[in-house]
């Protein structure tokens, strides 16, 4: 007998994820709650060109090129992903579809079914996050049309932070902004929720004290954690701000952007074009985005960039620990930050004065902890899995209760 499945979209800047999931006890055998196993995950690198869907799943692994012609939009991408999973009989059984929405707004604190309304407020976020916010919805708008009536269901990025006290919220600005809707919001929400309750199964003393955690990868973030709660993040109104990321300058003056408006002649499309996609490591290397190429290319704009990348993040923990008023442990996560023990290392030497020391051996064959004796800071590599805290929340909202 077939189960159930449900389908998870993570749209991000670079790449789209897929997962599938099969609901191990169906909702109607309550009170056993039912789960969401993982079936198949399907990945897709937008960078690469022609485009090409990697399946890897329980009953084998799959890929295909596709013939959809890449367009900011992605319509014809998403769409041919579907057509094509369908064909091949992985969506038999397809009861919801769960996705990764970037900026849930002022409202958005926990995940919500997807109606006409909410895809109308999402659709207002545009401006907030436009690089993301648009690719996220476009698989909601594409499933719509394929399979109209099919439940789907909205995880944002924003909601695990939105429980921050106001004193990390707030810029310094006129308090009429703040009231409008200028304010920290935070992202990579999903991915720091998963590591809370990898912490929490796991390692539960060290859930319940002062943790960073560090997303980092093509978009990169920091989270001040305890209890499980986020209590600051370094992405603020917009998933540019913190550290620099691949093509993402991370926090900067604003008295460059004035004086590039004013004095050099840009206009604000011309600035969101160089912040949003020639800035960051790629911007510093003026060759690549991607820490494996600047790595190998090992000269010294690369060289520059991956120090620049390193002290900023190191730095980045620092003051979240003074918001935390200490730091028990440090956690890796995310591409980079789960497969680049060089960056690691490099990261945590910058934190030596706070005690933080490394067993070397450890931290190369990427084990999860890999402090050493006598450090005062525990150190741990864990792997996120966004599409897994967005099936379980989309289980959640579709399971009666």
């Amino acid at each position: 007998m077939n189960r159930p499945r449900l389908l998870t979209f993570n749209a991000g800047s670079s790449s789209i994820k897929l997962g599938l999931f099969e609901i191990d006890n169906a909702p109607a055998a309550l009170p056993t709650r039912p789960r969401a196993v993982p079936v198949a995950r399907v990945s897709l690198d937008l960078n690469q060109q022609p485009l090409q869907a990697q399946l890897r799943g329980s009953a084998g692994d799959d890929r295909w090129m596709l013939d959809a012609p890449p367009d900011d939009s992605l319509d014809g991408t998403v769409v041919e992903l579907l057509q094509t999973l369908g064909g091949r009989g992985y969506l038999q059984g397809l009861i919801g579809a769960g996705h990764r929405v970037v900026h849930g707004g002022l409202h958005g604190r926990q995940a919500a079914r997807v109606d006409a309304a909410l895809l109308a407020t999402l659709q207002d976020l545009v401006p907030l996050a436009p690089l993301h916010q648009p690719r996220c919805l476009q698989p909601i708008h594409a499933l719509a049309r394929l399979r109209p009536g099919l439940a789907q269901t909205a995880s944002f990025d924003t909601a695990f932070h939105a429980g921050q006290a106001e004193v990390v919220r707030r810029f310094a600005l006129p308090r009429e902004l703040y009231d409008s809707g200028i304010r920290r919001y935070g992202f990579h929400g999903l991915s720091y929720a998963r590591i809370a309750t990898c912490l929490a199964r796991d390692h539960a003393d060290v859930a319940a004290g002062r943790v960073v955690v560090g997303h980092l990868g093509s978009g990169s973030s920091l989270c001040a954690m305890q209890g499980g709660r986020s209590i600051e993040t370094s992405m603020g109104f917009s998933v540019l701000d913190g550290v620099p990321m691949g093509t993402r300058c991370g926090a900067i003056d604003p008295g460059v952007l004035l004086h590039l408006l004013r004095q050099s002649g840009m206009d604000a499309a011309e600035l969101e074009q160089m912040l949003y996609h020639r800035s960051g490591l790629l911007g510093i290397s003026g060759h690549s985005a991607d820490v494996r190429a600047l790595r190998a290319r090992d000269d010294g704009p690369a060289r520059m960039a991956l120090q620049i990348f390193a002290l900023r993040c190191a730095g980045e923990v620092a003051r979240l620990a003074t918001t935390l008023g200490g730091l028990d442990a440090l956690v890796f996560t995310a591409g980079i930050g789960e497969h680049d023990a060089a960056l690691r290392a490099a990261i945590c030497g910058h934190l030596a004065w706070l005690g933080l020391a490394i067993d070397t051996a450890a931290n190369q064959r990427h084990a999860e902890r890999f402090e050493a004796a006598g450090s005062r800071i525990a150190a741990f590599v864990i792997a996120t899995d966004e599409e897994q805290e967005i099936a379980d929340e989309t289980l959640a909202l579709l399971s009666p209760s």
